[in-house]
């Protein structure tokens, strides 16, 4: 048992590297992307990559890494190549686990698609393909560049290659989609035999094109939820389990990397915007990298660069374990509570007893707990509970 507000033993550590470029910025994205830059920019930004793992190294003080995720952008923009040489460099300096999960994100059109033969050569095992949806009009409205056979053929080269382990990425709540699209995505998708689906809605991010300029014809939030409830019961009758909002596995390959998200576990930052979290004895820090690919560059070529580290309070721990935990539809342990935050069950307690007697949680067992299905449908609203006051 650990002093209320020290940690015990550290949990899981995952490392995230962010490649920031792609063919062209999707109106309805968020994420520090940006359009693709010539080859001359991209090696440089892979020597500042790995000058950066370097300096992390003592970061992850000895523990070894469960999981790598190469996100974006678009990494696929990368050659075989050089996510080799990236790789290379994270075995080098890190001890890895024997059954890591290395997972790149990848587009399917002729140009973001890359090499998938290459990259399992270099070391990916896991690829998660941004499909978003199997109808044409659909992927004009979203912005995206590829057609509705680049996916099956991405799909089906990632399948040849020998990858085992395939993420495909939909969204729902499309502009002018009606449910029935929407569940034929799913049809469509399943048919490419990929071994986890990520079902997402979509969503008027601020600072995005959409946000701004919100396109015509998007459902109305009954139609989101029939679409919703509808997906997760196809999905559920083709084998495709349910363990988090929008994570669906067919024979228990789940996303070892997002589960040590979802579990409140840390990750080591590399590349423009990533962010990352360390636990230790005295408490728990979070750091970001500068979100400018070109500041980002400067700052780790000049070796002057150092990432301010930020303290988690106590109050920010309840609140970040809980906007995590409450995604996962199996529910979580009070033991790993204290574990993660270091902080008492009694505290947890105490948070969750309005939400409970509004019948948003619900105990899983005698010692865990879970969003309950309308908690589910009002997720947003039940994390906000438990901002610090």
């Amino acid at each position: 048992m650990t002093r209320d507000g020290q940690l015990g033993m550290q949990p899981p550590l995952s490392l995230y590297v962010h490649l920031p470029w792609c063919v062209r910025k999707c109106p309805y994205c968020d994420f520090n992307s940006y359009t693709a830059g010539d080859s001359a920019q991209r090696d440089r930004y892979l020597d500042a990559l790995l000058a950066d793992i370097e300096a992390e190294a003592d970061r992850a003080d000895g523990r070894e890494l469960i999981s790598i995720f190469l996100g974006g952008g678009t990494p696929s923009l990368f050659t075989p190549q050089q996510i080799a040489k990236l790789i290379d460099a994270v075995d080098d300096i890190f001890a890895m686990a024997a059954d890591i999960e290395v997972t790149m994100e990848a587009n399917p059109g002729t140009v973001e698609c890359g090499d998938p033969v290459g990259y399992r050569q270099a070391g990916v095992n896991r690829l998660s393909i941004g499909a978003q949806s199997f109808d044409p009009e659909a992927l004009t409205a979203l912005g995206r560049i590829h057609k509705v056979g680049d996916i099956e053929r991405s799909v089906t080269e990632a399948h040849e290659a020998g990858f085992n382990n395939i993420n495909v990425d939909l969204m729902y709540g499309l502009p002018g989609q009606a449910v029935a699209a929407a569940i034929l995505d799913i049809d469509r998708a399943v048919e490419l035999e990929p071994q986890h689906l990520s079902w997402y809605e979509l969503t008027l991010e601020p600072g995005t094109v959409f946000h701004a300029r919100p396109p015509a014809g998007l459902p109305s939030e009954e139609q989101r939820f029939e679409m919703q409830s509808r997906g997760q019961e196809r999905l559920a009758r083709l084998g495709y389990e349910q363990y988090e909002v929008s994570a669906h596995t067919q024979d228990s390959w789940r996303s070892a990397h997002n589960m040590n998200y979802w579990s409140f576990g840390d990750y080591l930052a590399v590349g423009a915007g990533a962010h990352g979290k360390i636990s230790v004895a005295e408490g728990i820090w979070r750091y970001a990298k500068p979100a400018n690919p070109k500041q980002y560059m400067q700052s780790i070529e000049s070796g002057e660069y150092s990432p301010e580290l930020r303290a988690v309070s106590e109050a920010d721990r309840v609140f970040e374990f809980m906007l995590n935990v409450l995604r996962l539809t199996g529910g979580f342990e009070e033991e790993l509570f204290t574990a993660r935050t270091g902080l008492s069950v009694d505290v947890l307690r105490k948070r969750m007893e309005p939400s409970i007697g509004r019948g948003l949680i619900e105990a899983a067992d005698d010692h865990s707990w879970r969003a309950t299905p309308l908690g589910r449908r009002f997720l947003n609203e039940l994390q906000a509970e438990f901002l610090p006051e």
